[in-house]
Formats: structure tokens, C-alpha cells, sequence
């Protein structure tokens, strides 16, 4: 089974409307988070504003998507969801708010703390394979074994224009915004903020940011369709996984809709996750930093008025004070030298 598409899906269209009518459906629920001045404007030489998605219910913004998804559904047997974790810690809550039965399709390079906020909310969790791609395939086959109906990460209508109104608050907060650095995996967070965005103030730029190993989206946008890429640890663990090789909604959407793609290396994001947590005092994962890295590292000309998501805080917080104490991390085959935060 398939959430409901509108008349346009062929096309992987979403338009403003979809995304003012998600406003409602999740309004005193998932929405109405902080936008406020970061302390690293004055260093870094730009107006710099955080979205602070860290705020929401479940700790990431994944539950504005989830929500505006299952509060479209009828008379169900229940829902699943492949996820890297927020998205399934957002369908779970969802679903428990509902009553709804739940079921996350995990591959077994998600952290530990996330499958446990995951079964803390009353989900059946099912970890299948090394890769999101293989628990995609193991969700695909209970759904149908099962009845259940699939809500996916990014490449679902409902679930990118519940993501876009992250962009409806920022530019009703500060409509001087003229550059949004959006965290960048399926392309569901960046779709429905770069089509909210570009149809409020259609000058404004929207840059994806992802990390350099297992960049999906960036790859397949380099290669004008779908590809696979391999899946492998990194700070930024939330922007893992592929984009599905049958990509209809959130490929298209970033294809046609951001300026430009930046890839930063995990030295970077790891820098970018102290600079938050000194100068902002947060707590953030990998990849919530994203934006504040290429800022920082010069990928992305920090000038004028810019606005950027920290889309989650639910990191791993053994790595993260390993990180933010400025020892050495490891990733899989990779060693990162630990650096003390202004070093």
C-alpha cells in the first residue's frame, strides 16, 4: 500500500498550497520552532540564523513530515518506514499520537541511541542489512506481506510539503533571508524547503550540504538520474542512505529547484559540531552542522542574510563529547585526529 499521491505526482510536483495546507494539519504538533541569531555571525562575517528543529517533539524535524503524512490516512492496519532514525523516531510518535500500529525498517549502521528512542515509543523495530538500501528492501517486502502502509523518508508528497514548512516559519521570521543551507540526503528536507522557498521569495538561494563519502543525492544529480552509492559511517549519519533507484518526488525537486551542491569532509563537520556547541552552546549531530561547516570552511561565501536548519540532537552523546572535548574519532576504516575547538 501507498500514501495518496495528488493529480500532478507523475511529475514530482509539489506546490505551495500542498505545503500551507501541511502547516495546518500539523500546527500545535510539530511546528512554531526557534529561529534565532547564531554567535558565530560576527566571526564568520553574515547575519547567520538557526532553525532550531532540535526543538521538536522527537528531537529532529522529521516529525513534520510524518505527521502531515499519517493525519492523511484512513482506516489503516497500521504504517512502516525505512529510516537512518529521526524518520522513524517521527513515524513512531506519529503513529502513537494516532493510534496507529508501527513498524522502522533500520539498517544496522544507525546508532544505537536512536533505535532505542525508536522502540521507547512503542515501534516494532526491524533491523535488516548493512546498508539503508537494504532495509528499504526488507520494508517494501513486509509492507506488502503485511498490509501496512509505507511512509517514506523523502520521496513522498506529504512528507516533503510537511518538510517545507520549516521554510513558511524562517521567511515569516525574517523574510530578509536570502540564503538557506539545507542538510541534503533523500532530498525530502531540501525539497519542500527549496519549493516553499523559491515560491515566497523566488531570488533566494538554496544550497544542499552533504558529506563527501556516500553523497547520494549530489551523485545523482551529477549523473541526471538515480544512482547507488555506497553506504558508510559518518559524523553526519542522518544524511546517509541512498535516494531509491525509482526516485519520483524529491530527485526531480532538487534537480530542478538548488543552486548548488557543497560536500564538506568529516574534519569539517567535526569542527562545525564544536563551533555550535562553544559558540551556540548545542548540542547537534553531524549532520544539523552541515551548513555551519561550509560557512566556516569557506565552501560557501558567508555574506549577507542567511538562514540554516540544525535539523536534529539526537547524537550519539559518547561521540559527541569525544568530539567536542577535541579527541580522535573513529568512523568505520577512518580516523579523525581530534583537534581542541579554536586549536
Amino acid at each position: 500500500m501507498s500514501l495518496a499521491r495528488p493529480a500532478d505526482a507523475q511529475t514530482g510536483a509539489i506546490a505551495l498550497s500542498d505545503v500551507r495546507m501541511a502547516a495546518e494539519r500539523i500546527r500545535g504538533v510539530a511546528d512554531g520552532t526557534p529561529l534565532v541569531p547564531s554567535a558565530l555571525s560576527d566571526k564568520l562575517g553574515c547575519a547567520l540564523w538557526l532553525k532550531l528543529e532540535t526543538c521538536q517533539p522527537t528531537g529532529a524535524f522529521k516529525l513534520r513530515g510524518a505527521m502531515n503524512a499519517l493525519r492523511q490516512l484512513g482506516d489503516v492496519p497500521g504504517v512502516i518506514c525505512c529510516s537512518t532514525g529521526n524518520h522513524g523516531r517521527a513515524v513512531a510518535y506519529a503513529a502513537r499520537m494516532i493510534g496507529l500500529r508501527a513498524v522502522v525498517c533500520l539498517g544496522r549502521l544507525v546508532p544505537q541511541v536512536k533505535i532505542d528512542g525508536i522502540r521507547a515509543l512503542g515501534a516494532e523495530v526491524v533491523i535488516h542489512g548493512e546498508s539503508q538500501d537494504a532495509a528499504q528492501q526488507e520494508c517494501l517486502r513486509l509492507a506488502k506481506a503485511q498490509g501496512l502502509v509505507e511512509v517514506s523518508p523523502f520521496d513522498d508528497a506529504a512528507v516533503i510539503a510537511g518538510q517545507g514548512t520549516i521554510a513558511l516559519e524562517m521567511l515569516a521570521a525574517q523574510p530578509s533571508l536570502d540564503t538557506l543551507l539545507v542538510p541534503l540526503s533523500g532530498g525530502g528536507l531540501a525539497a519542500g524547503i527549496a519549493t516553499a522557498a523559491k515560491a515566497i521569495k523566488p531570488g533566494i538561494r538554496i544550497i544542499g550540504l552533504t558529506m563527501e563519502r556516500g553523497a547520494a543525492m549530489q551523485a545523482a544529480m551529477r549523473a541526471g538520474r538515480p544512482v547507488e552509492v555506497q553506504e558508510v559511517e559518518s559524523l553526519a549519519d542522518s544524511l546517509g542512505g541512498g535516494i531509491g533507484m525509482s526516485n519520483h518526488f524529491s530527485f526531480p525537486i532538487c534537480r530542478a529547484l538548488l543552486d548548488d551542491v557543497v560536500l564538506l569532509s568529516e574534519e569539517e563537520i567535526y569542527r562545525a559540531m564544536q563551533a555550535l556547541y562553544f559558540e551556540d552552546r548545542m548540542v547537534a549531530e553531524g549532520a544539523s552542522v552541515v551548513g555551519v561547516a561550509a560557512l566556516l570552511s569557506g565552501k560557501v561565501a558567508a555574506r549577507g542574510h542567511v538562514g540554516t536548519v540544525i535539523t536534529g540532537r539526537n547524537v550519539d552523546m559518547a561521540q559527541f563529547t569525544r568530539v567536542v572535548t577535541g579527541q580522535d574519532i573513529c568512523l568505520g576504516d577512518m580516523r579523525i585526529a581530534g583537534v581542541p575547538y579554536g586549536a
